[in-house]
């Protein structure tokens, strides 16, 4: 009866995205990080008009042709992350640390001598970077005088038939876990209430209507504990030409690969008066793990012109990237109930892993106006200012009602934004030294959400002749808010971000 009636719901119904998908999953994909090698991120990656850096092609292809020779560079990082937290008035923070070899690439320069043709210089490159690195882990926690958890999993009951939280003869958990699963549209939500049922989180009182063994009028002790592993890496195919040493074009075919593991585990305790009658529900935890992998394509436009020797302008154009993504989820739910004589636990853990369909994320396309000043062989100053419409981000198929709405939250509370790059290198016989400056625009409209990022960068540099040693160290911080659950509580911890990198970079012309 069960399935027949689910099929009888099914059909009728708008199939949608199984699971739930926010605006940060995709901000997840559409925010750059700085990376790259250490010139580049000692001059906080000011380098759209530089080139003659294998990162700077990232910003604008055409600055593979200020290489002089056949040039290879290999970069190593050390990422450390420090979170500070504050929910209802509690703070905590956390750090995370990690080392990556984060890019990878070479180039070949080709110059035609003879003087029978403008276009006397051809650059050729391939280059690896990760450009996100998601290692993390971040801990909440506070007295949330208010609100309790369960407010998430009786959001998504409500309404809901019994037949789909209560279990028949011969049936376990995990069959019935794995069949509400099956079903697109209803089967996120269906899952999440039966486990609150059977773990007397939930229970009815009639036909689709539910209510909580969560005692009101309290306070909630909650938890929350983030872990993150994982990447966003981008394989670069570059080539540029030059006219007649004076204008400069390139173009670059970028291949992305994503890979990102991200735990949850969230706590409440509470202690508020018990029930008189039936159970009372003093703990419950719920862990989630979720594993996104996909690929992606993009490509970058890039133009550089000599004004002067020694002033360079240029202008780079970065299409959206457009990824193929998987998502597969892994849930479980603890509870901790009493009847006032006795205590017991209820363990859902339903063993399946949630496989969802295929879906697409497109990023926005960003332009970047740059400039630099050359000062011989002494140095430079460089300026690039970029712009991102992150409104334009969306998730497909349109199509599809539960995208459409997710676009139409997007494109209402995001925003066109602006990033500015100002980096400088001077130069003492073989020794380099640099700084940067950078700024990048909260992508929203009110930027409670998600705050500005600032950073700074310094770096050093020594050339051996066919060979060089770079060392940079570059600091950032944001601000933004996280919720513990994805809906029916809105309360959320106030984070602030602090990234701390220092990147080695060898480098040797071949």
């Amino acid at each position: 009866m069960k399935k027949i009636f689910l099929s009888l719901l099914i059909g009728s119904s708008i199939v949608s995205f199984a699971q739930e998908t926010t605006t940060q999953d995709a901000l997840r994909y559409a925010v750059n990080n700085l990376t790259g090698t250490a010139r580049f991120r000692g001059m906080s990656g000011a380098f759209g008009a530089v080139g003659g850096d294998l990162s700077s092609i990232n910003i604008n292809p055409a600055g593979s042709l200020f290489f002089a020779n056949n040039y290879a560079s290999i970069s190593g990082s050390l990422y450390n992350i420090h979170n500070r937290s504050d929910y209802f008035g509690t703070r905590t923070k956390e750090d995370y640390s990690t080392l990556d070899l984060n890019q990878i690439g070479a180039v070949m320069v080709f110059n035609d001598k003879s003087g029978k043709s403008n276009w006397s210089k051809i650059a050729i490159a391939l280059n690896y970077e990760n450009t996100a690195d998601f290692d993390n882990e971040l801990f909440s926690a506070g007295i949330n005088p208010t609100n309790s958890i369960d407010k998430y999993f009786l959001d998504k009951a409500q309404g809901l038939p019994n037949e789909f939280v209560e279990l028949q003869p011969g049936e376990t958990i995990t069959d019935l876990y794995a069949y509400l699963g099956e079903t697109s549209g209803l089967g996120f939500p269906a899952q999440q209430a039966m486990m609150a049922y059977q773990a007397y989180l939930l229970e009815s009182d009639g036909p689709g209507s539910y209510y909580t063994n969560v005692p009101p009028g309290g306070n909630y002790y909650q938890e929350n504990y983030v872990s993150a592993t994982g990447y966003n890496g981008k394989l670069s195919a570059n080539i540029a030409t030059s006219y007649k040493n004076r204008l400069f074009l390139g173009m670059n075919l970028n291949a992305h690969f994503t890979d990102y593991v991200r735990t949850t585990s969230v706590y409440e305790g509470n202690n508020n008066p018990l029930y008189s009658t039936g159970y009372t529900a003093t703990d419950i935890q719920f862990d989630n793990e979720l594993y996104t992998y996909g690929t992606g394509f993009s490509l970058n436009l890039g133009a550089i012109v000599k004004v002067t020797e020694e002033f360079r302008a240029g202008i780079a154009y970065e299409s959206p990237t457009w990824y193929r993504l998987n998502d597969e989820l892994s849930q479980r739910l603890i509870v901790n109930t009493t009847d006032g004589t006795d205590n017991f636990q209820e363990v859902i853990a339903p063993d399946v892993i949630n496989v969802y369909p295929t879906y697409k994320v497109q990023t926005p396309s960003k332009i970047t106006f740059s400039g630099a000043y050359i000062f011989g062989k002494k140095g430079l100053i460089s300026i690039d200012y970029a712009t991102k419409d992150y409104s334009n981000t969306k998730f497909k198929p349109t199509n599809d009602s539960f995208y459409s709405d997710l676009n139409s939250q997007m494109k209402n509370e995001l925003k066109n934004a602006y990033e500015l790059r100002v980096g400088g290198e001077y130069k003492i016989k073989q020794w380099s030294v640099r700084g940067g400056y950078r700024f990048e625009e909260s992508p929203y409209k009110v930027d409670f959400a998600m705050g500005d990022l600032t950073g700074y960068s310094a770096g050093i540099g020594y050339n051996f002749g066919e060979s060089k040693l770079d060392l940079a160290y570059a600091n950032d911080h944001r601000n933004y808010n996280l919720a513990f659950i994805s809906s029916g509580m809105n309360d959320t911890a106030r984070i602030r971000t602090t990234n701390n990198n220092v990147t080695l970079t060898y480098s040797i012309n071949f």
